[in-house]
């Protein structure tokens, strides 16, 4: 197990921190709240030479993902951060990194979409781009903030695969936890040295051809190959990664749910307040649990499916941080989709915290109860909403 050295570290600064000790060859950004600490602690790596990274101030992030993907082309080891608008504003170059099997990780510090225009914390900006081809891991704590960027890396650039890690806007990010990070020569030993080929001078290869219908759909599938093998290869992927330097990876963090009769299922940093309701809720006897995602995509569907198999679990509630509007809430349409045929119980939906509200204790156990009690409960309810 490698050595752990203990730090006092802003969410962001745990980004920064991991990409200081992974050393990439390009950054690329421009500054977006709350992203922008990432890049502003970054850049004090880059002015006192403790990184041999070209960092690069774009006018746009457009233009950040755009300089990304021909470093990237080019065989460079690149990393990248943004939040919210700037995540929408480089959708077009995003779906572009992913057809090309461009091995980028980029932090996304989530915040909500305009309008109205609001700087808080919710997943409506990673959901925007959850089926744009990008491996997708959400963070809890700084400490899988940090834990989530090395991995990122490694499981990137085996499997030529563009990953975002994600945070929530300044519960997590502008927060200082303690974080046990390795030494830098042990990430150095453990994602190795880049040795990408330099694509771009490859005659044989073709950087972004015009695609029609003759061979786009055949290139496509070559995606959704990509994205099976990576579902299949995770759990391995993890668990090595967790050999190698004693954290805990994982796809699904299952917190008391094999007995369990209720459970909650969330992602980010919201699970932290779930699992202290769920030990409270213990104490006076009630059989709940939480599921926590830390893989969103590729959606982990027969590890969710495992885990219900071998539970108690009489009834689901699925916790989203945005809305597809005009449906339900992104994960529990997966939620559901994954459960289809396995599970015999309701599963019942509740929307929480957008534009950054406070999510609290007794908004959480109020959901339990809800399905404990089986009373006020619609297909879609929400949490903290003033009606």
């Amino acid at each position: 197990m490698k050595e752990k050295i203990p730090l006092t570290l802003l969410g962001a600064h745990a980004a920064a921190y991991a990409m200081k000790q992974i050393n990439p060859d390009v950054v690329a950004a421009y500054p977006i709240t709350p992203q922008t600490p990432i890049m502003e602690k970054f850049s004090e790596y880059v002015a006192d030479g403790l990184v041999n990274s070209e960092m690069i101030l774009v006018e746009s992030e457009h233009s950040a993902m755009s300089a990304c993907v021909g470093a990237s082309a080019a065989g460079a080891r690149v990393m990248t951060a943004t939040s919210s608008v700037g995540l929408a504003l480089m959708t077009e170059i995003v779906f572009i990194a992913s057809s090309m099997r461009l091995p980028i990780v980029m932090n996304v510090v989530n915040r909500a979409l305009s309008g109205n225009i609001n700087i808080h914390g919710d997943h409506s900006d990673s959901m925007l781009v959850r089926d744009s081809g990008w491996v997708q891991l959400y963070s809890e704590n700084a400490q899988e903030v940090y834990e989530n960027n090395i991995f990122a890396i490694k499981l990137a650039e085996k499997y030529n695969v563009p990953v975002m890690v994600m945070q929530d806007g300044f519960i997590t990010s502008h927060a200082l936890e303690n974080v046990f990070v390795l030494k830098d020569e042990d990430v150095k030993s453990l994602i190795g040295e880049n040795k990408r080929e330099n694509t771009l001078l490859n005659s044989n290869l073709t950087i972004g051809p015009l695609d029609l219908f003759d061979y786009y759909f055949e290139h496509k599938y070559q995606q959704i190959e990509l994205f099976e093998t990576i579902r299949k290869e995770f759990n391995k992927e993890a668990e090595q990664f967790s050999k190698e330097t004693g954290y805990g990876m994982y796809s699904i963090e299952n917190y008391m749910v094999n007995d369990a009769e209720f459970v909650l299922m969330c992602m980010n940093s919201t699970a932290g307040i779930v699992k202290e309701v769920v030990d409270e809720l213990r104490e006076q006897g009630y059989k709940v649990g939480c599921l926590k995602f830390r893989l969103f995509r590729p959606f982990p569907t027969e590890d969710l499916r495992n885990i219900i198999k071998f539970s108690n679990v009489k009834i689901i509630g699925v916790l989203d941080r945005a809305i597809s509007v005009g449906s339900s809430g992104p994960l529990n349409l997966e939620v559901k989709n994954a459960l289809f045929g396995y599970f015999d119980g309701k599963i019942y939906n509740f929307i929480y915290g957008l534009g950054g509200r406070d999510v609290t204790k007794d908004q959480i156990k109020n959901a339990f109860m809800m399905l404990i009690e089986n009373k006020g409960l619609e297909e879609l309810n929400f949490l903290g909403l003033r009606k």
